[in-house]
């Protein structure tokens, strides 16, 4: 299964189109936050479910602020990270996601691109859409084998 994961779009929706192009065929978009009207140009105009949950400024958003969903087998939280303090650490997180018991959380928030591991949770940051470079991130999940990679528009 292959998803693709967005983050901090901010208006800039056709780096979400032009992200989901490159990525090729995918089973799953997940956008992550700030840029709540950008999922859902995308979504209608791909006219492919984008799972979605509200970042710091989606302001007025009725989206949740994080989301337990299971890709196969694997649970994964979904969330942008502003309520876990990320930009000082991923330490909120991780406690966060094995109290949800989540193998996988993706977040975004800080515009920064990383994939790092803390004991059986994988922790995922696409980075941001928005601004000079952009990433996004495409996750594999096969037979209980869980990947990340990053890629970037330049």
């Amino acid at each position: 299964m292959r998803i693709l994961v967005l983050s901090d779009s901010h208006g800039n929706y056709g780096r979400a189109l032009k992200a989901h192009e490159l990525a090729g065929a995918v089973d799953h978009v997940v956008h992550l936050g700030d840029g709540e009207e950008d999922a859902r140009l995308l979504e209608d105009v791909l006219e492919i479910p984008v799972l979605r949950v509200a970042g710091n400024c989606d302001l007025g958003s009725r989206l949740p602020q994080e989301r337990l969903v299971r890709f196969g087998n694997t649970p994964v939280l979904i969330t942008h990270g502003n309520r876990y303090h990320v930009k000082g650490g991923l330490a909120h997180l991780a406690r966060r996601g094995r109290e949800a018991g989540a193998a996988v959380v993706l977040y975004g928030h800080t515009h920064l691109a990383q994939v790092d591991q803390d004991d059986e949770i994988l922790l995922i940051n696409p980075g941001a859409l928005q601004g000079n470079r952009g990433s996004y991130a495409i996750v594999t999940i096969e037979a209980g084998r869980i990947e990340a990679e990053l890629f970037s528009f330049d």
